[in-house]
């Protein structure tokens, strides 16, 4: 079995910007049950840049997968946070480099003059809290989409 390509489904890479909690809420979307590893988190401070490569499921591709009976897709997506000036995180060991986390949602907390807080809430209640002079954050799909390990999408019951 080989892996799919985006020429397979005609489609290109993902690449998303948001500057506003609308455009936020979007990437949200794509980018909920991402998988992760600490090891694949970076905070350049001197460039004032939060980056994380995230494995995401691809949620674009699963109503199509499940009409045609094909294995669902992740795909390999980097999250960049600009103007960030502190990162800090909660229930979570930021020093476990092999730690892998399931990013939930993004969401932004407005402070004054357009500042504020991008916030990553990971399953089992972590948090990493990003505070931003502005909100600009970056999502580009870096590989080519590879069949998901599981077989099932993730599931999200009601509560």
């Amino acid at each position: 079995m080989t892996d799919a390509s985006f020429e397979d489904g005609a489609e290109k890479p993902l690449r998303l910007m948001a500057e506003s909690p609308e455009d936020l809420q979007v990437i949200s979307t794509f980018l909920q049950d991402a998988v992760g590893q600490n090891s694949e988190i970076s905070w350049m401070p001197r460039h004032r840049r939060f980056a994380a490569l995230l494995n995401r499921f691809r949620w674009e591709d699963a109503e199509a997968a499940n009409r045609a009976a094909r294995p669902f897709e992740r795909v390999q997506s980097m999250l960049t946070v600009e103007n960030c000036l502190k990162v800090t995180s909660q229930g979570i060991d930021s020093k476990d480099k092999e730690l892998v986390f399931e990013l939930l949602s993004l969401s932004f907390a407005p402070g004054k003059d357009g500042a504020g807080q991008v916030l990553l809430t990971l399953a089992g209640d972590g948090v990493i809290a990003l505070s931003v002079e502005c909100l600009e954050v970056k999502l580009a799909d870096v590989s080519r989409p590879y069949i998901a390990r599981a077989s099932h999408a993730p599931q999200h019951p009601d509560e």
